[in-house]
């Protein structure tokens, strides 16, 4: 995790791909492929893959999810310096919670190094508002806090067009677990791999669909294991 957070200040993409995405956009999205396979960090978020994978090789892997990436990171009073942080919001409602309690813990946000995304349809994704507003503010790091299959590709996109490029953080929804706009995920249940049954018991009509998607990875882990699941 160290590595990890020392990677992201110097310019490095961190995804977090999680298990419907590896089992779905993976496979056919060749943004996204393109985008995991590229970044400079790619955490094992998705408990159903290091699970399974154990299971079906006998090799251990250990768990960093999104969440816990961005509790290590976010303690570091570096990014508490005015400017230093760039956060990328979903939605003008949640920004303003996420923004609210990011102030809590001594991070000034303002309309200076915040902005609301907008709905990108489709692939591939590009953002020139959001392009022109991250070289003009110069942030140190990047927090992109939006759905995943889109932030991934979107962080791919910036960090091609960016010189000098800085820290591309894509957790997703972990800032908002956090600021409690979303289910407050407790820290045993996410380093024990049980985050999504939080999140299935919080919202079930939003989660359990979502997750029920991943099934197909379990099979895509017990054939390929290491390989690429593209190709064949």
């Amino acid at each position: 995790m160290e590595e990890a957070v020392a990677e992201t200040w110097g310019g490095g993409l961190v995804v977090a791909p999680s298990g419907p995405n590896l089992a779905n956009e993976l496979r056919k999205v060749p943004d996204y492929r393109r985008a995991v396979e590229t970044a400079d960090v790619a955490l094992t978020d998705s408990a159903v893959m290091v699970t399974v994978y154990r299971a079906a090789t006998g090799k251990s892997v250990p768990r960093h999810s999104g969440l816990k990436f961005l509790e290590a990171i976010l303690v570091d009073p570096a990014l508490k310096e005015p400017g230093a942080a760039f956060w990328v919001m979903p939605t003008e409602e949640e920004g303003r919670k996420i923004a609210e309690w990011l102030r809590t813990q001594g991070f000034p946000v303002d309309e200076g190094n915040t902005y609301v995304a907008p709905f990108y349809r489709g692939y591939p994704i590009a953002d020139e508002e959001l392009l022109r507003r991250l070289k003009s503010a110069k942030p140190r790091v990047v927090f992109l806090n939006l759905a995943g299959g889109k932030q991934e590709v979107l962080g791919a996109w910036l960090r091609e067009r960016l010189d000098p490029c800085p820290g591309i953080v894509c957790t997703g929804a972990a800032v908002a677990f956090l600021a409690g706009t979303q289910a407050k995920i407790p820290v045993w249940a996410d380093r024990s791999g049980l985050g999504w049954l939080m999140r299935c018991i919080y919202e079930p009509k939003k989660f359990i669909p979502r997750y029920w998607s991943a099934l197909p990875l379990v099979g895509m882990v017990l054939r390929y294991r290491e390989r690429s699941p593209v190709g064949e």
